[in-house]
């Protein structure tokens, strides 16, 4: 009977057995599908993770890249507002950059494409900038040759004008010695007394008339012609013998009394010249003459007489 039991529970056992042997294949190939999906997976995983951080990657490359623009922006913009000039250009330029500026700032979605556009915008107004450089470079080079030549210029003007008052310095130099020069002067100035006869006397209390000789020295300089010579006697009293008339010649701007004159005719030799002077009363000392023609004072002397 136990014997029939056994038999029978492993007869069962083996058809249960082989009745659940596809079930178990199933199994592992789920199993290997399992596996493959995760496989796949870590794999998708792996692969996501790594394009996330090139991306993340390429999104510090690209701010970067909008950082640099940036700077070069501003650096553009200052430089522009630097120039300070009132030039439609520059303005225009200027305010190309002020909102090429403003569109970066609020650009969301950066790609290559759009940086290499900013860059090349960014390149042509630095390109421009250069240009304006180079522009005030070569003006600011002019205005110093300019400014080194008015400063040459001024310095031969200079020269000229300090050469030009100089020479006219020199030449009134000339011209006063010249006129200087050309005065006619008297020497062997005398005064002598005479009688009624023109004899001349000793003492002249006796005298009627003083007789005044000198020499207009030679001089080539003075202009010939004729000349009128005053005469001034004053006498040791301290007064200027003169006429009844007191007649008088301008001197220095000024009437001058004089005792007496006369018109002679000079053509540059010493000439011998007598004046004479008609009175009365005269007094013994020391009287003195002076001599005066074309305005200027030619000579003088002192005389005593007994």
């Amino acid at each position: 009977m136990r014997e029939e039991y056994n038999d029978y529970d492993d007869a069962r056992y083996d058809d249960e057995y082989d009745d659940q042997m596809p079930d178990n294949k199933a199994v592992r190939g789920y199993r290997i599908v399992i596996i493959i999906l995760a496989v796949i997976l870590v794999a998708l995983s792996a692969l996501y993770f790594r394009i996330h951080r090139q991306q993340q990657a390429e999104y510090v490359l690209l701010e970067e890249d909008r950082d640099k623009i940036q700077n070069d922006l501003d650096s553009l913009i200052v430089s522009f507002d630097d120039l300070k000039i009132q030039n439609d250009s520059i303005a225009a330029n200027l305010d190309e950059a002020n909102k090429l500026m403003e569109q970066l700032k609020n650009e969301r979605r950066l790609n290559y494409a759009k940086i290499r556009a900013y860059e090349k915008e960014v390149g042509t107004l630095r390109t421009v900038m250069q240009g304006y450089i180079r522009q005030i470079d070569s003006l600011n080079t002019l205005n110093k040759k300019l400014a080194n030549e008015n400063v040459s210029y001024k310095k031969q003007i200079s020269t000229a004008q300090l050469r030009a008052e100089m020479a006219e310095e020199r030449a009134e130099e000339l011209n006063n010695k010249v006129r200087v020069g050309a005065v006619i002067r008297a020497r062997d100035i005398r005064l002598v007394p005479l009688n009624a006869k023109d004899k001349a006397v000793t003492r002249v209390k006796g005298a009627s008339r003083l007789r005044t000789d000198l020499v207009l020295a030679a001089n080539e300089l003075a202009e010939p012609g004729q000349k009128t010579i005053y005469v001034c006697i004053t006498s040791p009293d301290g007064y200027v013998l003169s006429t009844p008339e007191a007649a008088s010649f301008t001197f220095e701007g000024e009437p001058k009394i004089y005792s007496a004159s006369r018109d002679v005719e000079y053509d540059g030799s010493d000439l011998e010249v007598s004046v004479f002077y008609n009175g009365s009363g005269f007094t013994a000392g020391t009287y003195h003459i002076e001599l005066y023609t074309d305005g200027r004072l030619i000579g003088s002397t002192d005389v005593a007489l007994r």
